[in-house]
């Protein structure tokens, strides 16, 4: 099934043209835009680098492989901390990255996004990261995180030729119409599994349910535009091959693998593609909402989906979903539950983890699913979260105080293990 890509910017083009005769006197109106600040691409290319642990100061994805935790610092790169014993887990190394927000591994090699480019780093000795390859612009729509959500992009100061964009500058800027009509942000912005230990070298490690990069065998599916899901043969590290790029009208935000089947969360609904031909995704089905941001994991039959407000989500809904997937070309709402403004989330054997912002971290037994809000095991308030990871018996959670781990090998008695604070 192919649909029509949405573009915004095709209609305000429009819109502009239409007004180009209501001017007749010939009046200048100022207004103020976010006109782009460029690194050289010889700059913006220069290989990650280690640098000595270093405290977080704005934690996005979490990554988990071989006791070793990865957390991202938004558009700068990546923490590595050794996490053997959750109770004391201890800071490694920092991997420098310009532009980096999403992450993934497979045996000893680290996928990560650069702003528009993708790279393939070779993490056998953890201090010493090396760079494998790299696919330059596989991303090139990706622009970093505006400086205002109400101001438009100045979008004929963009000059890709320039290098690749690194950040914004707010400029007054003139036009010959009073309700000038710039470029708002709706690109996909450098900011954000199956759950079982595997065997080093030969192995996935586990993303969040905020993840963009994920594997599946020798594949990565990314996210590279809000409307564009690419896969990419990672087998040879060093020569990355894309295999598939499929459009949508739809805007992309997250990805979860389970049971053959990828679940992109939207924000619009959530898309279901059979992974029977990991090279190449197939349209099974899909399931529509209102607009929100919505993350998305599964277990056994059941898809469970956080809707949030916000200013991107530009709705006033906070809710989950529970989506009964046993019919998976025919997936069913079973039902909602109000939420304060929720974000990831996890699921392991009927346990279901909720990032509920600023309302803390919200634990439920979902093994009827038609009654999770009444069955809260756990409520940790106080703190602002984001994205969880389950282990098994061991919770990671990334929020904006920082790293927490929790043990819930006893779900009626979760105990707090440790805290990573931001700025330590």
């Amino acid at each position: 099934m192919k649909k029509k890509m949405f573009y915004p910017v095709f209609f305000a083009f429009i819109l502009i043209i239409s007004m180009m005769s209501c001017n007749k006197n010939n009046d200048i109106y100022k207004y103020e835009a976010m006109v782009p600040v460029y690194m050289d691409f010889s700059e913006f290319r220069q290989p990650p680098k280690a640098k000595s642990a270093r405290g977080i100061k704005q934690a996005g994805k979490i990554y988990f492989k071989d006791n070793l935790i990865f957390i991202n610092e938004v558009n700068e790169g990546i923490h590595v901390i050794d996490n053997t014993n959750p109770s004391y887990p201890k800071k490694v190394t920092f991997y420098e990255i310009t532009g980096n927000v999403d992450m993934a591994i497979l045996g000893n090699t680290l996928f990560v996004d650069s702003y528009i480019d993708l790279i393939a780093i070779d993490i056998s000795d953890i201090h010493r990261p090396i760079e494998v390859s790299r696919i330059e612009n596989a991303f090139p729509e990706v622009l970093p995180m505006p400086i205002d959500v109400n101001l438009p992009y100045a979008w004929d100061k963009i000059d890709r030729s320039k290098g690749v964009i690194v950040g914004w500058d707010v400029e007054t800027l003139t036009s010959e119409y009073p309700d000038h009509w710039g470029i708002w942000p709706w690109s996909r912005f450098g900011a954000t599994m199956d759950v079982a230990f595997e065997s080093a070298n030969k192995s996935a490690g586990i993303a969040g349910s905020m993840a963009r990069f994920m594997l599946n065998e020798q594949y990565l599916h990314s996210i590279a535009q809000p409307h564009v899901l690419k896969t990419i043969d990672v087998s040879d590290a060093a020569n990355m091959l894309q295999t598939d790029s499929i459009s949508s009208w739809r805007e992309m935000e997250t990805l979860f693998r389970y049971d053959g089947h990828l679940f992109v969360g939207t924000t619009t609904g959530m898309v279901i593609y059979s992974l029977a031909n990991p090279s190449n995704p197939e349209f099974v089905s899909e399931l529509n909402h209102i607009n929100a941001c919505d993350p998305v994991v599964v277990e056994n039959d059941i898809a469970y989906v956080t809707l949030r407000a916000g200013t991107w989500c530009m709705n006033t809904t906070n809710q989950l979903d529970v989506i009964d997937i046993s019919d998976i070309e025919s997936p069913t709402l079973l039902k909602s539950y109000p939420m304060f403004n929720p974000h990831g989330l996890g699921i392991d054997n009927g346990i279901l983890f909720i990032c509920d912002g600023a309302d803390g971290l919200k634990v439920y037994d979902a093994t009827n699913p038609l009654a999770i809000q009444s069955n809260m095991v756990a409520h940790f308030s106080g703190i602002d979260t984001y994205d969880v990871i389950p282990l098994g018996d061991i919770l990671l959670l990334i929020g904006h105080d920082g790293l927490f781990q929790y043990d819930y090998s006893d779900p009626q008695n979760i105990q707090l293990l440790s805290h990573i604070e931001v700025g330590n």
